[in-house]
């Protein structure tokens, strides 16, 4: 009788748990400029919505930065690797979730710049009024991997 009503309680902690509550956090390794401060509240960010972010001072950002293919023009002020990927700038955790979920063949993604408003950023006044596009970085010339409206994230 006890294993009967164990095993139903079991059976619904299973169904009632989100799955976010019982998933890892995912491991992410964000480079940044010794001086750069926005670069430490992005991962705080990321901390907050999933992630696990150890954070490394880099001197040499502009080195790695090149070494992992992110081309000149979506260059921001920090580098992050997560699961083989590379996300350049202040990119909401929703879409890097969906860059994990779908895993595209792609080097990363990238957003040119430090936008204000993102994550990570102070608002200055909003966002931007337009959207933002977010870049794949790839074998090619980058195209539109997602778009982020005002206001979203």
């Amino acid at each position: 009788m006890i294993t009967g009503i164990l095993r139903k309680a079991m059976f619904a902690l299973t169904v009632l748990t989100p799955v976010s509550a019982i998933a890892a956090p995912i491991q992410a390794t964000l480079y940044k400029n010794p001086a750069c401060d926005c670069c430490e509240t992005y991962a705080k960010y990321l901390d907050k919505n999933g992630f696990t972010v150890k954070v490394v001072p880099s001197p040499n950002l502009d080195a790695l930065t090149e070494e992992a293919g992110v081309p000149t023009s979506l260059v921001g002020c920090h580098l992050t690797k997560i699961d083989g990927y590379v996300v350049e700038g202040h990119i909401p955790a929703s879409i890097v979730q969906k860059l994990l979920t779908q895993h595209p063949p792609i080097k990363g993604i990238a957003i040119a710049g430090m936008p204000a408003g993102l994550p990570g950023m102070p608002s200055m006044a909003g966002m931007s009024s337009g959207p933002i596009n977010v870049y794949e970085i790839g074998p090619t010339t980058p195209v539109v991997f997602a778009t982020i409206q005002p206001g979203e994230f």
